[in-house]
């Protein structure tokens, strides 16, 4: 027993780990997308990285300062509403992308691409963006502002998170035009919000998957506590028939995470190689290790 919770505090230990460097690794994909192509082609995005782009467009005055300064505030609320674990991490993600957004700043100085392409940096500034949110988001992370308000609301609504920060950050987009006098610049800021929002539930929604599985096995039991042990999710042992033989058999019902099929099914073929396994797509899991239900 002491072998099982050594093993699989060492797991836990290795998952956090992944997370950091996941979420650092979407970081540098914003970092990318927001002042490499964005930034440098005046077109806005949302959120407080907009605010702090038309902050930049009126004045000249660093991205990485504004968008620090206003995240400080909504993270007051995010530790109160969300929690420390999740805070922790939104905590670490803004002081990762003040400090990426200043480096990439100073090396790229003088890099101006796309400039006579701006419906080009448009696409891939936006999907950079969307593709480091989903990532920050997946592994219980945030890039702050808006995201921070979006997870509050998905908290407690099911309200996708692209929706609610598409809703939260027209207003943000359109008020670039005071700064740029340049309908057109806003009007890539809305397909830069669009593009990033697809994206973003694209990669939200592929990381929560469910999958159930129904397995029948003589060895259901040293496969159930191994389900159980190793990938952390719960096993119901269903009383069954064979409807030919007659035989009385044990069959396992397992709901699961989709990252979670392969260390299963890796685990059924080492006790059990000839266990008859069936898996299936699940379109909504809630309850404990799930989604909560967010109706009225």
């Amino acid at each position: 027993m002491n072998f099982f919770g050594q093993r699989f505090s060492r797991q836990a230990l290795l998952n956090e780990i992944k997370d950091y460097l996941m979420i650092a690794f979407g970081l540098l994909l914003y970092g990318i997308g927001w002042t490499i192509f964005l930034l440098p082609n005046d077109i806005t995005t949302g959120g407080v990285p907009g605010i702090a782009s038309i902050v930049f467009f009126a004045t000249g005055f660093p991205v990485q300062y504004t968008y620090f300064a206003i995240n400080f505030v909504l993270l007051i609320l995010s530790i109160k509403v969300l929690g420390w674990k999740f805070s922790i991490k939104t905590v670490y993600a803004v002081f990762t992308l003040t400090f990426i957004t200043g480096v990439i700043q100073q090396f790229t100085q003088d890099l101006h691409l796309l400039h006579d392409q701006p419906f080009m940096a448009c696409v891939i500034g936006a999907s950079c963006c969307g593709l480091g949110i989903g990532l920050a988001f997946s592994h219980n992370g945030s890039t702050g502002g808006t995201d921070i308000i979006a997870a509050i609301i998905n908290k407690y609504r099911d309200v996708t998170l692209g929706r609610v920060m598409l809703m939260c950050d027209l207003i943000i987009i359109s008020c670039g035009y005071f700064a740029l006098q340049d309908w057109e610049k806003v009007v890539y800021g809305y397909a830069t919000l669009y593009i990033c929002s697809f994206v973003l539930d694209q990669v939200v929604n592929s990381a929560r998957q469910s999958v159930q599985f129904i397995i029948i096995s003589k060895k259901y039991k040293e496969i159930g506590h191994s389900i159980v042990v190793g990938p952390r999710r719960g096993v119901t042992v269903i009383n069954a028939n064979g409807f030919y033989s007659g035989d009385e058999v044990k069959m396992l019902f397992v709901m699961a995470k989709k990252r979670d099929s392969t260390m299963i099914f890796r685990l059924i073929k080492e006790i059990d190689p000839d266990a008859y396994v069936t898996q299936s797509a699940v379109i909504g899991a809630y309850g404990d290790g799930f989604d909560r239900i967010k109706v009225k």
